[in-house]
């Protein structure tokens, strides 16, 4: 790898089914992601919830995950699983907000709440991760950083099933947006499709 420095690069993750749902129906703080979504991750977590590394070419997305320096989700992702009880892989976690966090959040250091909107929470984030990757997680907080112009790629984990219902990527973005395929890997579990947004 080269020594030379290289700005940050703010990707997405996340798991699909071919019909484009990121969480199935009934999808609330009782129920996070909804009825049979951890079919969307059976590529990387057993039945029981255990996360574990594929082998081959999907075992090195989750080492690419892994690289990133900062992740960027919005409030609804991370209250729906404690903010990872402040460790998602070790780095900072900034979360776009209109309100401040509940207050036990002060015990996970490596949490910012950002309230001044998407593009100075990526900023941040970015600042964070130095020449790594940013995460990004969530729907909503994908579709408003598109919006915004600020996510870079897009890395969907296109699951072969179809939910029919339930909690959709892309419901809300208001303009169409061009993209540029960057790689595909095919496995038997899913389909991983890199894609980076053309400016």
């Amino acid at each position: 790898m080269s020594n030379t420095t290289t700005a940050s690069t703010s990707v997405l993750y996340m798991s699909m089914s071919l019909d484009g749902y990121i969480a199935g129906p009934n999808d609330d703080p009782d129920n996070p992601g909804g009825d049979g979504f951890m079919r969307l991750h059976d590529w990387f977590v057993t039945r029981d919830g255990e996360f574990f590394r594929p082998g081959g070419s999907a075992g090195e997305l989750i080492d690419e995950i892994n690289a990133t320096g900062a992740v960027l989700s919005g409030r609804r992702t991370v209250e729906q699983v404690d903010h990872w009880q402040g460790n998602h892989h070790g780095v900072p976690i900034f979360v776009v907000s209109h309100r401040p966090p509940s207050p036990h959040v002060s015990n996970y250091p490596l949490v910012t709440y950002v309230t001044e909107g998407i593009e100075s929470a990526m900023a941040q984030a970015k600042a964070a991760a130095g020449d790594r990757n940013v995460l990004v997680h969530g729907a909503y907080t994908a579709q408003h950083a598109l919006e915004a112009g600020v996510l870079d790629e897009l890395q969907i984990h296109q699951i072969p099933v179809l939910f029919g219902a339930g909690r959709r990527l892309f419901d809300l973005l208001p303009s169409r947006v061009e993209l540029e395929i960057v790689r595909v890997i095919d496995t038997p579990e899913a389909t991983h499709i890199r894609y980076r947004v053309r400016r």
